[in-house]
């Protein structure tokens, strides 16, 4: 699809101005008889195009925390031009990370998944949206490597078994040879763990435990997060030589810090499934691999 923006000049206070949206069905014949009808005196043509250094301004908005409005108030750009170059960049990263993160030898691997929200909060998502992918929370499965704090792989879906089976599937195939894997508590990693790599995996599970320092810190913050007071490992399959979960919870810290989707409390959240898709995979390629040492 190609855009062209039509200017015609009524007279010095007004100018009105005509978007003509066409594609390769449309002949240009039709268009230069639309020109015709219109007897426009001056015409300037305007094209989607940007230049590098501006493309380079927008992903560099976009990838450092700021929200779509305010990349598209730094850079003079477009809404529509900045969720455009979202969505291309978006698939672009998640292209070049699907195919060149294959046989990789890594040896240790932490998971996670990352709560945020599409569309509206769960609570607030009508009848007719729920249940409904893409409406209400929404969980980011992510795998980091310990040692090169590479994310080979990552999965935006729920929090259900068919998104954990996708996830794990898709780690386990990416790898050539036996890794040790460390997650959280979470009931379902242990069938999905099983099934992907068929027992060939030092597994173990690290639950940490919440509560009061003191008794008399019975009164709940709303935004505080409760007191880590102890932790619970669990060795699950083979002979794991460390269970921790250190370094995929700061990975989290900076996925919700570069991205302001991911802000707890904020206007700023995806309205759409798919960008927030492309965020993550703008936000893996380009961070995450500016900082991890190659494998």
């Amino acid at each position: 699809m190609q855009y062209t923006v039509l200017f015609h000049k009524v007279n010095k206070n007004f100018d009105l101005f005509i978007l003509c949206i066409f594609s390769n069905f449309i002949p240009k014949n039709k268009l230069i008889f639309l020109l015709t009808i219109l007897e426009l005196s001056s015409i300037i043509l305007i094209t989607d195009r940007l230049k590098k250094d501006k493309h380079v301004q927008i992903i560099s908005a976009l990838v450092e925390g700021n929200s779509i409005r305010a990349a598209s108030r730094m850079t003079g750009a477009a809404k529509g031009t900045v969720l455009k170059l979202l969505a291309d960049g978006g698939e672009a990263s998640s292209d070049y990370q699907n195919k060149v993160f294959r046989n990789l030898s890594c040896k240790r691997f932490q998971c996670d998944e990352i709560w945020s929200f599409c569309y509206a909060k769960e609570k607030n998502v009508s009848d007719d949206k729920k249940g409904h992918f893409g409406y209400g929370d929404i969980y980011t499965w992510t795998a980091l490597c310990e040692d090169t704090k590479l994310i080979p792989t990552w999965y935006v879906g729920k929090r259900d078994m068919q998104s954990a089976t996708m996830f794990m599937n898709d780690l386990a195939n990416r790898l050539s040879n036996r890794i040790q894997l460390t997650t959280d508590g979470l009931p379902m990693y242990l069938n999905v763990v099983d099934n992907a790599f068929r027992g060939d995996v030092d597994y173990s599970q690290l639950v940490k435990l919440y509560g009061n320092k003191k008794e008399k810190e019975k009164t709940p913050s709303r935004y505080s997060p409760s007191h880590c007071i102890g932790t619970r490992k669990s060795i699950i399959t083979g002979n794991p030589k460390t269970t921790s979960t250190s370094y995929i919870e700061r990975q989290n810290l900076t996925m919700r810090m570069s991205m302001r989707r991911f802000t707890r409390l904020t206007n700023g959240f995806s309205k759409k499934i798919e960008n927030l898709e492309h965020a993550v995979a703008l936000h893996l390629c380009i961070i995450i691999s500016a900082v991890s040492i190659n494998p």
